[in-house]
């Protein structure tokens, strides 16, 4: 958390929770201009409370990251976060719900016969143009909502935060990552595999610190953002008037 972020500009970052002795931690990993990763920072406690989430972003901010600066946030589907980026980030964040967490929710909700038609009928549909993704998402709400309420609700809950990276004019290879939260999930294995060797947490402060040591091993074998040669489209949707971006530098 003593990093200097200021001289990186950061054109993605990701946010996600993972638990370590039964201790809350929610992680940041951003993504420059030319898709290499960064552990941004860590703040103990769940995705799930939005005081945590403006924590860690006021503490991101105090290590020079300017949060008025438009970037792709992307995210699982807890309200906490939606919340505290909004309210540290502004109304007008870019935000990309995590589609594998969408599609989770809804098949969840499903009998396991079912489940997967309808994983098939949302993968189908994220990958549809502009004018048809939204209506058969709301078609197949409507045919959920008779027999399972609860998954239809789900389907239609944040929906145009689903295609906010096809709004922003992104396709090819560079889609995979920024819709889903991957990018940050795979640390997790290194965070587990670290944080194991523990036997004993003490508290949560001790948890924080493991799983730090955790997401630096992880750091040392992190390659470039797939697609990330295409990452111009996404920084002229975000920024259509700025200025040519520079090379990040990086101090740690």
């Amino acid at each position: 958390m003593n990093r200097d972020l200021s001289q990186i500009d950061f054109v993605a970052v990701y946010a996600d929770g993972i638990i370590v002795a039964h201790h809350h931690v929610i992680a940041a990993v951003g993504v420059d201009a030319q898709g290499k990763k960064y552990v941004h920072g860590l703040a103990p406690g769940s995705s799930e409370n939005v005081k945590v989430v403006k924590d860690l972003l006021g503490a991101l901010a105090q290590c020079g990251l300017d949060l008025n600066i438009p970037r792709l946030r992307v995210i699982d589907g807890f309200k906490a976060l939606r919340t505290g980026i909004e309210q540290m980030c502004g109304k007008d964040a870019r935000v990309q719900r995590c589609r594998i967490h969408k599609i989770r929710n809804v098949t969840d909700r499903r009998p396991k016969d079912r489940a997967k038609q309808v994983r098939w009928l949302m993968k189908q549909a994220f990958k549809l143009g502009t004018l048809m993704r939204k209506q058969r998402l709301k078609e197949l709400a409507k045919d959920l909502k008779a027999q399972h309420p609860d998954a239809a609700a789900s389907v239609l809950e944040g929906v145009d935060e689903m295609f906010t990276i096809t709004e922003l004019g992104i396709t090819g290879e560079l889609v995979r990552c920024p819709a889903t939260t991957n990018v940050i999930e795979s640390p997790n294995l290194a965070v587990r595999r670290v944080s194991g060797r523990v036997t004993n947490y003490k508290d949560a402060e001790m948890a924080l610190r493991w799983t730090a040591a955790g997401f630096l091993e992880a750091e040392k074998s992190f390659k470039k953002l797939r697609g990330h040669a295409d990452l111009k489209t996404l920084i002229n949707g975000l920024r259509p008037n700025s200025q040519p971006i520079k090379k990040a530098a990086y101090s740690s």
